[in-house]
């Protein structure tokens, strides 16, 4: 009796600790959130050790928990049957007959991984990058209504450059002659002079509306109080692609704190869109950046074009514990 006692009280102590632990900012980069049977799942770049991604889930996008109650799950993790030992960036969920998969960036190399659960863990039959012959990153997986699997993502040539590729999710790799630069830094507010960089045009996320397909982007270095996000417009995954007058549509000026920008784009439970986003850590510091995630006002215009804003004034601070 005295042992089941002493059981009960500590597993009472534990629940005490955790039901009175503080709230915390989340400090996800590069967040990403997926949305499936009455949950919200965000992973995002971590950027401390053990290396790998990380994984918290919320059923109202404020309060964030640990799966499981687990004080660490990571959902990938370096040397697990995954490709990188640095710099593990960028990561983005994709679901495809049932089946999970998750693109990142490592090494400078974008990468693909799956796992039956959506909490891993996430391995490679073979490990190896998407394409090993030059460098890429910030890879988004986008699913056509005609079946086909585009890839956007970023390579290097004096600067950030996005680029699309039809592909095969079998293989793992871009299908031969499909690969194509689509957008770069051309307007003013993609390339300011608060932070000395060459132009960087990264973070793609690809929706479809009404057959007109939408690229949100971000520009600037991600040190740069500027680091904000746009959107383009397309007939094609290739294009051309069409910058929307409007841009940016999330700013420093608009949602208030610098540094704001690549995430990723999803439809809440409530029917509505929203950003998912990082900020800089402070006024004085960028790092470690803070997550953020904003409802977008979508209205479809007299010309078919949807216009996106930023819903400012409801910024959601996600908080976990």
């Amino acid at each position: 009796m005295k042992k089941i006692l002493t059981l009960v009280s500590a597993v009472c102590l534990t629940i005490l600790c955790y039901a009175t632990e503080p709230w915390k900012e989340i400090t996800f980069a590069d967040p990403t959130v997926f949305a499936e049977k009455g949950k919200y799942y965000m992973t995002g770049t971590r950027n401390r050790e053990p290396l790998g991604f990380g994984i918290l889930e919320s059923t109202d996008l404020v309060h964030w928990t640990v799966p499981n109650g687990d004080t660490l799950q990571l959902i990938l993790a370096k040397g697990q049957s995954t490709f990188g030992e640095k710099g593990f960036w960028a990561p983005q969920y994709f679901k495809h007959r049932g089946r999970y998969y998750y693109t990142y960036t490592a090494n400078e190399q974008t990468c693909l991984a799956s796992a039956k659960s959506i909490f891993g863990p996430f391995v490679q039959k073979e490990v190896k990058p998407i394409d090993g012959s030059q460098k890429n990153i910030d890879s988004f997986l986008f699913k056509d209504d005609d079946g086909k699997i585009y890839l956007f993502h970023v390579r290097f040539k004096k600067g950030n450059h996005l680029w699309v590729g039809e592909f095969d999710l079998k293989t793992g790799t871009i299908i031969p002659g499909t690969l194509k630069h689509i957008l770069s830094c051309t307007d003013a507010w993609e390339m300011t002079p608060n932070y000395k960089s060459v132009p960087i045009m990264e973070g793609p996320t690809v929706v479809k509306w009404d057959g007109l397909y939408y690229m949100f982007y971000s520009c600037n270095h991600f040190r740069n109080i500027d680091y904000s996000v746009g959107y383009a417009t397309a007939t094609s995954p290739y294009g051309p692609w069409t910058k929307h007058p409007n841009n940016p549509i999330i700013h420093k000026s608009i949602v208030g704190e610098n540094g704001s920008g690549h995430g990723d784009l999803f439809k809440g439970f409530d029917g509505r869109y929203y950003y998912v986003y990082h900020v800089h850590n402070s006024e004085n510091n960028v790092v470690p950046r803070k997550t953020r995630i904003v409802p977008l006002n979508v209205v479809k215009g007299e010309d078919g074009i949807y216009s996106v804003t930023a819903d400012k004034d409801n910024v959601i601070v996600p908080l976990f514990r």
